[in-house]
């Protein structure tokens, strides 16, 4: 299990998911999860808070990474 074990479901407006895909596509972020956990990241660092351990969203992937990004692990591009 990869620690992320709960889901977090929010409505947002037009405004706000075009900010965060914004936000996503300027930072190069490969999902609006990504960039969303990023943006909490920076708004609690803000706050004094200093959450999480440091893992990146690239360490949850579900495809590899590397020469034959976008394929399973057995090499086969993924369905």
């Amino acid at each position: 299990m990869n620690g992320r074990e709960e889901r977090l479901q929010i409505m947002l407006s037009p405004g706000e998911l075009a900010t965060i895909d914004n936000f996503r596509f300027a930072n190069r972020m490969p999902t609006r999860a990504a960039a969303v956990r990023e943006l909490l990241k920076l708004g609690l660092a803000s706050a004094g808070i200093t959450p999480g351990d440091g893992s990146k969203s690239s360490d949850y992937g579900v495809f590899s990474r590397g020469p034959n990004s976008h394929t399973d692990d057995d090499g086969e591009p993924a369905p």
